[in-house]
């Protein structure tokens, strides 16, 4: 993660512009002083502290010694430091501090390409020769780092360094213009080597790991993921490889949904990818183990070495043929050049249902924000999608009607299972009266095989009758419930039986749909049921447009209340014969008692 930290309004707005092209960025801003963030503080140093302290990135929009005064304190182990920038308010110079080799170069550079700045980058190697040895191109993996340093020592004296290359594309390192001399063997004297080779003693040497090895695994269904974990290294270890130099694991898509497969994964630290049993079939003339028993259960000859094939393509081979566990296979191909997952078969889609909060940025939860962040492809109603404009800057939207939640919702499952990243965006939470109920009523009602292989979370947010009740006071700080006045999903008889309950139950009552432009009677009749259980100064509070431009809140009683004071964006909340109003001149509250009088008496 890395968090955008604005101290007043002109770097807030920088950060807000930066945040969309930054993955996983967020705007943490300074009380009183900046916008609606998605982090609010009130202490400047001990919040960067905390930041620092986490491991998260940390890009100040103000001056770099604000940020050297807070830190100092808490410095330490600058191998294990997370990258620090100073970033100025006009976006004109971009400073990393800390980090320069755990990537706060490389995100020094980025920003600067955004803003139009210049990156004031101050280490020897990256100035001279635009190269971090010990920060390699993503994907690579470095061993021994703390030999780097005496490497990088040579290199500025202009001495020659052996540059012993056995696989992947060191282009980044023979173009930087540091004096390498490539070969195959090294000369002792504290080389760069990239290898996919295990090397258990590199002495003085930097080791660095291409992603050059795909790991195939096939495994029998609920296989234990510890089994199929130790088949993995035992394979790579059997022959000398390196697992720092694996590029993704593989395997059928029918185990996209194997809790197993993703274990491996993430052991591994690496993306996991998947193909067809046709994609796979393609590779069965170069299996070492083709199985017509396997075929006769997947469609394939081969899971594990086909998988391992396809992912490193015609250029590659299998360094370890199909090894076996109880429930398990393991393969491991080699590509000389390099793997780059994107590339490679697909990856497991995901779903996430994401309640956005009733509009405003601050009722937003960071967890929102960050589903939101990892998206590929948002899908929503075209307002909510506006609400949320620039949280999901560069994604791909998908947008229609009101009315139209289920072909949203086939539109969401149907992107998820080929692969992408969704967010399916709903106002309030995801949950009440919203689509997460749809995805999983359609889940259950078609068991698409697809469908249910993607990786589907619900993400929940603030909603509308907590917000309402917050504005007001407490009116829900006892029993409650909520009702939904709107009968084009649920029969009028049905809604009906609910507000006799909860009027014979005395429970506060939070309405949702109240009046449309064609449904202007229910309101009326729900009331006339809730007096029958309260009486007619119950206090009613009135929520529209909460946490949006126009927003209102007014307080009436039950006997008052008629169509005319509601529409689709007016939440209703419906005191019960307990909730008491506290007028106060210049302000009214509204809360219900809990008990808490009697128990203190």
């Amino acid at each position: 993660m890395t968090a955008l930290v604005a101290l007043d309004a002109t770097g807030y707005e920088l950060a807000r512009r930066l945040k969309g092209p930054l993955a996983g960025a967020r705007v943490h801003g300074l009380a009183g002083r900046t916008g609606d963030a998605d982090v609010i503080f009130d202490d400047v140093s001990g919040h960067l502290r905390d930041l620092f302290q986490s491991g998260e990135a940390v890009i100040g929009i103000c001056a770099a010694g604000i940020l050297i005064r807070s830190l100092g304190p808490v410095l330490g182990d600058k191998t294990s430091e997370p990258p620090v920038l100073a970033l100025s308010a006009d976006g004109g110079s971009v400073v990393p501090l800390l980090g320069g080799h755990h990537g706060a170069n490389r995100l020094a550079l980025e920003i600067a390409k955004l803003t139009g700045g210049h990156a004031a980058l101050t280490t020897a190697g990256d100035v001279r020769f635009g190269l971090a040895i010990d920060a390699p191109p993503a994907g690579w993996r470095v061993e021994n780092a703390v030999a780097a340093k005496g490497v990088a020592a040579r290199l500025l004296a202009g001495e020659n360094v052996t540059l012993v290359h056995d696989c992947g594309d060191i282009d980044w390192l023979t173009h930087s213009g540091a004096p390498f001399t490539v070969t195959g063997e090294a000369d002792g004297a504290g080389c760069v080597r990239v290898t996919e080779q295990a090397i258990d003693e590199p002495g003085d040497d930097v080791i660095l790991h291409p992603p050059v090895l795909a790991v195939g695994v096939g495994c029998e269904r609920h296989c234990d993921p510890a089994e199929l974990i130790e088949l993995v290294e035992a394979s790579l270890g059997g022959a000398g490889l390196s697992p720092h130099a694996v590029g993704c694991v593989v395997s059928i898509d029918v185990k996209m949904d194997e809790p197993a497969v993703q274990a491996v994964a993430r052991h591994l630290g690496v993306p996991v990818r998947f193909f067809s049993a046709a994609e796979l079939e393609r590779q069965s003339s170069r299996l070492a183990h083709p199985s017509d028993v396997v075929f006769n259960e997947v469609g394939c000859h081969g899971v594990c070495e086909g998988a391992a094939l396809a992912a490193v393509g015609g250029g590659g081979d299998l360094r370890v043929e199909k090894r076996r566990s109880k429930r398990a296979t393991c393969a491991v191909g080699f590509g000389v050049g390099g793997i780059d997952p994107e590339t490679v078969g697909r990856a497991r889609g995901k779903l996430r249902v994401v309640g956005i909060g009733p509009g405003s940025d601050e009722w937003r939860t960071p967890a929102a924000s960050k589903a939101l962040a990892g998206a590929t492809d948002v899908v929503g109603y075209d307002l909510y999608l506006d609400l949320v404009e620039h949280e999901i800057t560069g994604k791909t939207r998908h947008s229609s009607q009101l009315a139209q939640e289920e072909d949203r919702v086939r539109r969401a499952l149907e992107l998820a299972a080929e692969g992408k990243s969704v967010a399916l965006i709903c106002s309030g939470d995801a949950g009440i009266y919203a689509l997460a109920t749809l995805v999983f009523e359609l889940l259950d009602r078609e068991d698409r095989a697809d469908w249910n292989r993607i990786d589907i979370a619900v993400t929940p947010g603030i909603s509308a009758f907590q917000a309402a009740a917050s504005r007001i006071g407490a009116p829900m700080g006892h029993d409650f419930c909520t009702i939904s006045l709107s009968d084009l999903l649920t029969p009028w008889e049905e809604i009906e039986r609910r507000l006799k309950a909860a009027a014979a139950g005395d429970f506060v009552v939070a309405f949702y749909n109240p009046v449309s432009k064609r449904r202007v009677t229910q309101l009326s009749r729900a009331r006339d049921l809730l007096l029958e259980g309260r009486p007619a100064d119950t206090p009613v509070a009135l929520a529209r447009n909460l946490g949006r431009e126009g927003e209102t809140l007014d307080v009436i009683t039950l006997g008052e209340l008629t169509p005319e004071h509601a529409d689709m964006l007016t939440m209703i909340v419906v005191g019960n014969s307990q909730s008491r109003l506290i007028d106060r001149g210049h302000r009214a509250w509204l809360y219900t008692p809990r008990g808490y009088a009697s128990k203190m008496s």
